[in-house]
């Protein structure tokens, strides 16, 4: 594992399995939340983002976490291994809901608890008709990369669980 993308439905904790695994593997974290977001919630050109994401994509090693789907099957192409986070839209519902209020290193700026963005919440409550498919066609097209999806968050506990190394006293 050496380029990794992680996906799946907003709420569903990519940037902590993304900050996880970077402690477990030493590889470094490019959040696309980050290369396309300025801190008042606008976005940069998309020229700008691409060229972010680009040079991401040319470094050696990486795990590079967001969905933004006009680049999934670029960054697929380019990784060895996909982790997808395949949870239910009530985790991912939640998984927003819990941020809420809290700095994050994945977003250049803080989400208000008193910030509804109704336009996001139908995104995430209607990822699994309008978004999942394309990913699983993609998963199904790149079928020789390492792929891992999970189901819920006590299987990527549970992955990221073996991997950690106890150290011995």
């Amino acid at each position: 594992m050496n380029k990794i993308m992680v996906i799946g439905c907003p709420g569903s904790g990519k940037s902590t399995l993304s900050r996880e695994l970077s402690k477990l593997t030493g590889l470094p974290v490019y959040y696309l939340d980050m290369m396309n977001w300025n801190p008042d919630k606008t976005t940069v050109e998309k020229s700008v983002f691409r060229q972010r994401l680009a040079e991401a994509i040319a470094q050696e090693k990486w795990i590079i976490d967001g969905n933004y789907g006009s680049t999934l099957e670029l960054r697929m192409s380019a990784c060895d291994t996909v982790f997808f986070l395949d949870y239910p839209v009530e985790t991912c519902l939640s998984g927003i809901m819990s941020r809420r209020g809290k700095p994050r290193e994945d977003m250049p700026w803080i989400e208000t608890e008193d910030e509804e963005d109704k336009e996001f919440l139908d995104f995430i409550k209607n990822y699994n008709i309008n978004s999942r498919p394309a990913v699983i066609e993609l998963l199904n097209k790149y079928a020789d990369k390492n792929i891992i999806i999970f189901k819920n968050r006590n299987e990527a506990d549970d992955f990221l669980s073996k991997y950690k190394i106890t150290p011995t006293v």
